[in-house]
């Protein structure tokens, strides 16, 4: 594990020394902790017969779970990897300040996020666990993912072979199948939303933006990461066209598979490039494929990249029908029983050390400290009061209180187990699609926002 020496100065001072020895200190517990698990975390748990039957009946929360150290950013918040304290299971945890996404008006992304995740589960998603929240945060806890994303692996210059990325598009493809049997549009695939796991296999995460869709109706915003959207994303802003479906995950893909082969994307399209500038580019530019590829992966990925979305493939069975793809076991390929070319290094986070720098040196509320400074705050409640500003938060804060979901999928199972059910799975992905998605406690997104906006 590397380590990023903070920038102090001549004169640090005793507080920043205090600091930095703290950071180190984490870090070399965490060091110490990975070093004996060697990442095997998924097996670390007790038998069902051993688990405290009261600790299911408690409501989960913040202080069931030991913060270990920080890993990355999302789009809404910072992720950190945290063990459950009764059953020692490792986890992602992101969480996400409460005051913060009102300001920036997000709290209705983080909502629509918590909507989908808690009505799906796959081998090839990173699944939610538990969501809850406090007085600061909002908080979700999904699958441990410790292989990097595939972002971080091709600033690492790694290449990837095409069997490698054959593998990929496959599980990829399952992935966006299930999403798209409960109308589920994605609208962020790109590499810094696969995760991989420690034997290589692909995880889609992040679906803050993702939207659902029922019968035949389409989307119409524009939403995306620029270099990844789809032609008809642009036209339904530009000319307020027909808007867009399932395909436009389909070509994002197609865009990831390319870079990931090239190192770079087919068009040179950033965040700052002028929609117009885009949609003529679309226009006049031939995508380059290389000459060292297999004719095979080219016509997948001609396919995949047509620009007309009624001609791209755009479904499983169109994936399946690919003469490239005729020798792939299907069945192996949803068991991860097919090994992938390119396994992470188990030696190592595979993740910037610098976001444990920032968690612990700059963030102006650290996690570690959350529940002194909560205990402080109670004490200065009374003085909020009297500023206009302070109220009008306190309703939005109230707000968020009363609508979020709350979702616990361990005493969801042990539900389902008491019960003799299978899975309830299907059934909350069915509601899903009906664009109204309940978790037992009427926490639903279709609530009655702040009258100013806060939550909308």
């Amino acid at each position: 594990m590397h380590c990023i020496h903070p920038k102090s100065g001549n004169r640090q001072g005793r507080n920043g020394r205090r600091k930095q020895r703290k950071y180190f200190l984490i870090l070399f517990k965490s060091q110490l902790l990975f070093s004996c698990h060697s990442f095997s975390f998924k097996n670390v748990q007790l038998p069902a017969s051993l688990m405290n039957q009261e600790v299911l009946k408690r409501k989960v929360n913040f202080d069931h779970f030991q913060i270990l150290r920080a890993i990355g950013k999302g789009s809404f918040g910072k992720v950190c990897i945290v063990q459950k304290r009764d059953t020692k299971k490792m986890y992602a945890m992101k969480y996400m300040n409460k005051q913060k996404c009102i300001e920036r008006d997000e709290v209705r992304n983080v909502f629509r996020e918590l909507q989908i995740m808690q009505g799906l589960e796959h081998p090839f998603l990173v699944n939610l666990w538990y969501s809850f929240q406090d007085e600061e945060d909002m908080f979700m806890v999904v699958d441990l993912l410790l292989g990097g994303d595939l972002r971080y692996h091709l600033q690492q210059n790694v290449h990837f072979n095409e069997g490698t990325v054959k593998l990929y598009i496959c599980e990829l493809a399952l992935s966006l199948d299930y999403l798209q049997r409960y109308h589920i549009i994605h609208r962020d695939i790109k590499p810094d939303n696969i995760l991989l796991d420690e034997h290589g296999h692909v995880h889609i995460t992040d679906f803050n933006i993702a939207t659902i869709v029922k019968g035949s109706e389409k989307a119409s915003s524009m939403a995306g990461t620029k270099p990844y959207m789809a032609p008809e994303v642009f036209q339904a802003f530009m000319d307020g066209g027909p808007g867009y479906s399932y395909p436009v995950d389909w070509w994002s893909l197609g865009i990831t598979a390319y870079e990931l082969l090239r190192g770079w994307r087919p068009y040179e399209i950033h965040s700052a490039t002028p929609i117009d500038e885009i949609l003529n580019m679309f226009k006049i530019e031939r995508v380059h494929y290389s000459s060292t590829w297999c004719k095979g992966m080219i016509a997948l990925l001609k396919k995949l990249l047509t620009k007309d979305a009624e001609c791209r493939l755009s479904s499983l069975a169109d994936i399946q029908s690919s003469p490239y793809l005729a020798d792939v076991n299907w069945d192996a390929v949803l068991e991860k029983s097919v090994t992938p070319g390119f396994v992470p290094n188990k030696g190592r986070l595979n993740c910037d050390p610098t976001f444990e720098l920032e968690e612990m040196i700059l963030e102006s509320k650290p996690l570690h400290k959350k529940k002194k400074r909560l205990a402080k705050n109670k004490s200065k409640d009374g003085a909020k009061e009297t500023c206009p500003l302070n109220v009008h938060l306190q309703q939005c804060l109230e707000t968020v209180r009363k609508e979020f979901i709350i979702f616990n999928r361990e005493k969801l199972r042990r539900q389902q187990d008491q019960s003799g059910q299978t899975s309830s799975t299907e059934s909350r992905a069915s509601l899903q699609s009906h664009g109204k998605l309940q978790d037992g406690r009427n926490n639903n997104l279709l609530g009655h926002g702040c009258t100013r906006g806060c939550s909308s």
